[in-house]
């Protein structure tokens, strides 16, 4: 399904799935829509706070549905990531949603969404959130207008020695690695048969992504992709004790036996030049000994 791009005028709502946030941390990506000609909207339970979280589940719930139930909002920008939308994701009714779909965008933790709405058929936009959107490229900024606007998004990557190389286009799901992990066998996991996986993770040791591509694959989920761009590496750890691998070798060990196109180093993830992908959409993967290219079909 499809999903109306923005423009001037569009509301978009800002929310908390997860950790608490405070008004400092996000003016700047506020005053950023209103520069670019969205509307921005929330009000004081954005700020809301229990313990690590914006308010409890229920709470965070609760204002989430409201959101997706408007008809007069036009896209649900949640404002960070840390760990919490999995506590609430099962709390949420998409019924009204259906009725005007809208995307919802963000990173990391907000993988859980991703997974859900690929899951129901509508698009998502992976992207940078209003915490520390200051500190993003120029080009990742752009890149998040750009999806919202529906404009094509192109990419051209350098070749990396562990690249598998061919041409793939399907659709795009995924997101980050632990989560993704930590959703397998519930409603919210994509389907991953026949896509193109998108996978990026930062803070884990070297052993644990080994973990999760072993569980990945284990349970179905990579043997059957038509190919993986793997995002975002970032501080990635060994133990004192090293484990033997990259963090790149661990990935390929995991996919090496399949014959589907697949590249590292696309600029997605938890660094500062976080380009947009739209998920549940088409793209096209080109890997070639010099090149790589990712387009949005």
């Amino acid at each position: 399904m499809t999903i109306n791009p923005l423009h001037t005028g569009s509301r978009i709502a800002l929310a908390a799935s997860a950790r608490k946030i405070t008004l400092d941390e996000i003016k700047f990506a506020i005053d950023w829509l209103k520069e670019k000609g969205f509307v921005p909207v929330y009000d004081e339970r954005l700020f809301a706070s229990d313990f690590i979280f914006a308010g409890n589940d229920d709470f965070r719930a609760a204002v989430i549905q409201e959101y997706l139930d408007r008809q007069d909002i036009d896209a649900i920008w949640m404002v960070r990531g840390g760990y919490g939308s999995i506590r609430i994701i099962d709390k949420l009714d998409f019924t009204k949603f259906a009725l005007h779909p809208k995307f919802i965008i963000g990173f990391s933790d907000v993988t859980v969404f991703h997974g859900k709405m690929q899951r129901l058929g509508y698009p998502t936009i992976h992207a940078s959130m209003p915490y520390n959107f200051m500190n993003k490229t120029a080009e990742a900024k752009q890149s998040l207008y750009d999806a919202l606007l529906g404009k094509p998004l192109h990419y051209e990557l350098k070749p990396f020695d562990m690249n598998r190389f061919g041409e793939a286009e399907a659709e795009i799901v995924g997101g980050n690695l632990s989560v993704l992990y930590g959703m397998m066998g519930s409603s919210s996991f994509p389907e991953t048969d026949g896509k193109i996986l998108f996978i990026e993770e930062v803070d884990e040791y070297i052993y644990h992504i080994d973990r999760m591509m072993i569980a990945l694959k284990r349970a179905g989920k990579l043997q059957n992709l038509k190919g993986l761009i793997v995002g975002g590496l970032t501080e990635i750890h060994d133990n004192p004790d090293p484990f033997g691998k990259t963090v790149e070798e661990v990935i390929f060990e995991a996919v090496r036996d399949y014959d589907y196109p697949f590249c590292f180093g696309f600029p997605a993830g938890h660094f500062a030049d976080n380009r947009a992908l739209v998920l549940g959409e088409k793209v096209n993967l080109l890997v070639r000994e010099d090149l790589v290219i990712v387009c949005k079909l």
